[in-house]
């Protein structure tokens, strides 16, 4: 007998590892409750027949948007059951960037059934609307990462559905929530900014330790057996991952601290299970993050890597002049100042670099120090060369 497979789904401190994954949606969200609140005070008349809502989420990855907006979504459709017929539905326009493919993902969340192409836009979103009225039905549209909509079509879908009801004899089909890392309004055109109003934009902060640690006791209770991860190490997990203000951060060191203590053979997660991870973190970027950039961006990208490789931040003054030598070693013409500085902001609002305002080292004035806290800067340079030459 092969008794080393025994310990396939012995389970000695797991028990389910759904709850261990950022995409999990929990069934009641901790460390937002007042957030959660005011989201609800955004929603206050959609109980009434006829009202539609709006709100936009905003913050840093990690800072629960997704987790937030879902979760009310489906608490809000539960809690008016008996007044009115609430239908949740997100869509990821990461995923899906385009209006035909928002569009697309909205009409077959209704009805499996529905065509993939033949009709324009202004068609599908009637006959999204008559797919609710039939029903007797109010959507609440979740458009998550909005951004990439925005990037891509601008925003006359947003102006569409906000007008779903334009010249009907009934209103209130559609509410909408925006969520994105951005402040999204600001790229919008004044008769979209009217329909949401400033006053419905909810700007989370990043997560404090002790929201943290909550994140990670929810997670652990839910996945694990009962007094396997101790109080002691919800509380280290929530001070390592302080620093980031990212749920996600938290939510990996507890998974790689359970799994790494399950293949050792452990009863309970040790502190040493937490500790390796928390010493050496460095989230690794997606693939797809450094091919979404455009080349000038991989350029900047990759001359500040190479800084930050032995020095802890960069100016960004020297990082517009490594740039101008990292366009010359691929024989390439660098961008103008302005191009460059938009550029810089862009890959700080994708996450991929912070920046902060001081003192200059040499001269009088004020300059950003570039650092990146949340990425190996050795790791990243090697794929952003491996784009470039590709």
């Amino acid at each position: 007998m092969a008794e080393y497979l025994n310990r396939i789904g012995a389970g000695l401190i797991l028990l389910d590892a759904a709850p261990l994954s950022y995409d999990w949606v929990p069934p009641k969200v901790v460390g937002r409750e007042s957030d959660q609140e005011q989201l609800a005070g955004m929603f206050a008349s959609i109980g009434t027949p006829g009202m539609s809502c709006r709100a936009v989420i905003t913050g840093n990855v990690g800072s629960g948007k997704t987790v937030l907006s879902r979760s009310f979504a489906d608490d809000l459709a539960r809690h008016l059951s008996t007044v009115r017929f609430i239908q949740p539905v997100h869509v990821n326009c990461r995923n899906h960037p385009t209006t035909s493919q928002v569009l697309q993902r909205i009409a077959t969340s209704l009805d499996e059934r529905h065509p993939e192409r033949g009709f324009s836009a202004s068609e599908v979103i009637q006959g999204i609307r008559r797919n609710l009225r039939t029903r007797n039905q109010h959507m609440l549209l979740i458009l998550d990462e909005v951004d990439h909509l925005l990037r891509k079509d601008g925003g006359d879908l947003l102006y569409q559905l906000l007008r779903i009801d334009e010249g009907r004899n009934e209103a209130g089909t559609l509410s909408l929530i925006l969520v994105s890392q951005e402040q999204v309004l600001d790229q919008l055109e004044g008769a979209i900014i009217s329909r949401f109003g400033r006053s419905n934009h909810l700007r989370l902060k990043p997560y404090t330790d002790e929201q943290l640690k909550a994140i990670a006791s929810q997670r652990a209770s839910l996945s694990t057996r009962t007094g396997t991860v101790s109080e002691e190490i919800l509380t280290l997990i929530g001070q390592a991952s302080a620093d980031t203000g990212d749920a996600r951060v938290a939510i990996e060191l507890l998974e790689a601290a359970v799994m790494r203590a399950e293949k050792g053979g452990f009863q309970q997660v040790e502190p040493m299970h937490v500790q390796r991870d928390a010493a050496s973190r460095g989230r690794a970027v997606e693939p797809s993050v450094v091919d979404e950039l455009s080349q000038h961006e991989q350029l900047i990208l990759l001359a500040i890597c190479r800084r930050l490789r032995r020095d802890p931040e960069v100016t960004s003054g020297d990082a517009e002049k490594l740039y101008h030598v990292v366009c010359e070693e691929y024989e390439l013409k660098p961008r103008g100042y302005t191009t460059f500085w938009k550029h810089l902001k862009s890959l700080e609002t994708r996450g991929l670099m912070e920046s902060r305002t001081a003192t200059a080292s040499v001269g009088r004035g004020r300059t950003q120090h570039i650092t990146m806290p949340q990425s190996l800067p050795g790791q990243l340079e090697a794929r952003l060369e491996h784009a470039l030459e590709s």
